[in-house]
């Protein structure tokens, strides 16, 4: 008696399987985790939760990423990849200035990073965050502070930022929970510009005192 059932193709004649979503790797990891934060925050922010999103198992991530602290380094990393510091110019404060600006718009496009700008980076920089870094302390070797001095007064205009950034990030997210009416973007741009002007100023008095 023979079978209606058709015979079984050969493993080796079947068409493979065509993916169904993009291979796992470093770079859509680190991608998906910027929109998981951006989305739910740090404090959600796990490799599990990851895994889910990406519709994979957490022990598959730990083949491109080694802890949560390692991918935190590499998402910061990718965040400076966003930022636009400007070429060094005789007239250096226009420069700065677009850098400071440039930083605290990172800050409020991802609310959460201004919490771990700085925990990372002090092992080993990572390529965004050593490029950007190199390219602003060429701003203040420009403007004319020596070696040294240069790297401080950037760390300074470093701290205004981020610590304005922790501030205003705070207030939007209590915004947010509260519900409450956001007062008017030009308030909050005039009291960062106010700060980042005396900043500035104070430099500038540093400089002619060289």
């Amino acid at each position: 008696m023979t079978s209606d059932k058709p015979p079984t193709p050969s493993v080796w004649t079947r068409p493979h399987p065509k993916r169904t979503r993009p291979a796992l790797n470093r770079e859509r990891i680190v991608a998906e985790a910027v929109r998981l934060l951006d989305d739910e925050g740090l404090e959600s922010l796990s490799m599990r939760t990851l895994a889910v999103r990406l519709g994979t198992a957490a022990t598959s991530l730990y083949r491109h990423v080694t802890s949560k602290d390692e991918l935190i380094e590499l998402v910061v990393d990718e965040l400076y990849g966003e930022l636009d510091v400007p070429d060094p110019a005789a007239e250096w404060r226009a420069p700065l200035a677009g850098c400071a600006r440039s930083l605290r718009a990172m800050i409020l496009r991802h609310p959460w990073a201004a919490s771990v700008l700085g925990q990372v980076g002090l092992a080993e920089l990572g390529p965004n965050l050593a490029h950007q870094s190199a390219r602003q302390l060429a701003l203040f070797h420009a403007a004319g502070f020596p070696p040294g001095e240069a790297e401080r007064a950037m760390d300074g205009l470093l701290a205004y930022v981020i610590g304005m950034g922790v501030s205003e990030a705070a207030y939007l997210s209590l915004l947010v929970r509260t519900g409450q009416t956001e007062h008017p973007r030009e308030l909050r741009d005039g009291t960062f510009d106010y700060g980042l002007d005396r900043y500035l100023d104070g430099l500038q008095a540093r400089l002619a005192a060289l």
